[in-house]
């Protein structure tokens, strides 16, 4: 193989040839039925309101096999009212993995609750199961489950101490669009899910969310905390069709119990009926297509695809910022910044890890939210579960041991090989990096 192209060799790719635009890694794919529909909202002037919404919530139901869909304005607002309906408040507690991306479990400051973090696994980069019961106290309501890069969380185990302990599950299934756990879709499994539809997800319609749930009660909780035009009275957007029947709620209709307003845009939801349509279609391409290219990964020594084994029942959906397991000590201690900063060299566009250990940030440590003169975390009369660095190792590690590369939309096994061959020449020459 020629020398590397970061001391001087020749480069694998011309400059911009990997660029994001070309089919192979177009994404999120929109054509001129997706274009005509967001125009339909601006023409007929739509785009607050619900009524579009209604069927892309009826619609996306049916998809994740869930009773209940609720819009919202952003993954991060629905992360947000699922807490608040599984009981999340002052002084209380929920259990989260430390690395994920901080709407996972920031709304839990903003109720005036501590955040526990656990542990991750350190091959489905999910949460830990075994380092969740013994984090379980008195106030603790919810323990969050993040299915991590598409891979699907432990959900059996998850689920199984939950019921033991009762507490809620939430679902932070905001990377794993239309993946699969044995037979159910992942944000069908806990007790609510929370998911995110921004335009880097998998399932991209700008900015927007949903929560998913079999729970009426939950699903009526989130309607009363953020979606003041569903719960009876009637207004400019919505008729006096009532969306909530518990009569506690039903006191506080016309208002919402939040104090916050966080329906989805009708651009989105039209997109998201248009979206849905060849939503599984194009997952299946992804599947063959990344299971090609995990299977080139894994001829190369240090790297590992991350993806659960063929005959787990385990599918990673539309493989959301797909992921490869670095091993420095099988490259001679060669670090990933190293083998990174090489490949990028060679204009291939792989990158870092972007979440990092949450635990050692300190909003989840030192922010006073409510100017009370103490961390919120201790604020409300909480244990303090605060951890700092050393705390857990895995999360800690992982963005060492890891990186990143781009989703491929179709299987195109000649493109795929010359990428792996890419891969190839840097581990090959990797000497040259180590002088």
């Amino acid at each position: 193989m020629s020398q590397l192209a970061i001391n001087g060799g020749a480069a694998a790719y011309a400059a911009g040839e990997l660029n994001r635009n070309i089919p192979q890694f177009k994404w999120p794919i929109y054509t001129e039925e997706d274009e005509n529909a967001v125009l339909q909202v601006m023409r007929d002037r739509m785009m607050s309101g619900s009524e579009i919404t209604k069927k892309f919530e009826k619609a996306y139901a049916e998809y994740i096999g869930s009773d209940y869909v609720l819009g919202y304005c952003s993954g991060t607002a629905s992360l947000s009212a699922a807490m608040w309906a599984c009981g999340v408040g002052a002084g209380d507690e929920v259990i989260a993995p430390s690395l994920t991306y901080w709407a996972t479990c920031a709304g839990a400051i903003s109720l005036g609750a501590a955040v526990n973090f656990a542990d991750i696994d350190p091959e489905t980069l999910c949460i830990d199961p075994k380092d969740i019961e013994h984090r379980i106290g008195p106030n603790t309501k919810a323990i969050i489950v993040v299915h991590y890069l598409g891979h699907p969380a432990d959900m059996d185990a998850i689920m199984a101490i939950a019921r033991k302990h009762n507490v809620k599950v939430i679902e932070d299934a905001s990377h794993s669009h239309g993946a699969m756990y044995k037979g159910r879709m992942t944000g069908s499994i806990g007790d609510i899910t929370g998911q995110s539809m921004m335009t880097g997800k998998s399932f991209a319609l700008g900015e927007a969310g949903v929560i998913c749930t079999n729970d009426r009660y939950l699903y009526e909780r989130c309607i009363s905390y953020g979606h003041y035009e569903r719960t009876g009275v009637a207004n400019n957007f919505n008729s006096s069709e009532r969306f909530i029947t518990d009569p506690e709620l039903v006191h506080f209709a016309g208002i919402p119990i939040g104090g916050r307003k966080d329906r989805m845009n009708q651009w989105c939801s039209a997109l998201g009926l248009v979206q849905l349509k060849y939503f599984p279609e194009r997952v299946a391409k992804i599947e063959e297509a990344m299971q090609y290219f995990c299977d080139g990964l894994d001829t190369l020594p240090g790297l590992r695809a991350h993806r659960p084994a063929k005959d787990s029942g385990l599918t990673k959906g539309a493989w959301y910022s797909s992921a490869c397991h670095y091993d420095p000590e099988a490259l001679d201690g060669l670090p990933v910044e190293k083998f990174i900063a090489a490949v990028q060299a060679e204009n291939g566009n792989i990158g870092k890890l972007s979440n990092y250990a949450l635990h050692t940030h300190p909003v989840f440590n030192e922010a006073d939210v409510f100017h009370q003169g103490k961390p919120t975390a201790l604020a409300f009369g909480q244990r303090d579960v605060r951890q700092g660095k050393g705390a857990l190792p895995v999360a800690e590690a992982t963005p060492s041991r890891a990186f990143v590369f781009p989703r491929i939309t179709f299987l195109d096994k000649p493109f795929i090989d010359r990428f792996v061959d890419m891969l190839a020449k840097v581990i090959k020459n990797r000497g040259e990096l180590l002088k």
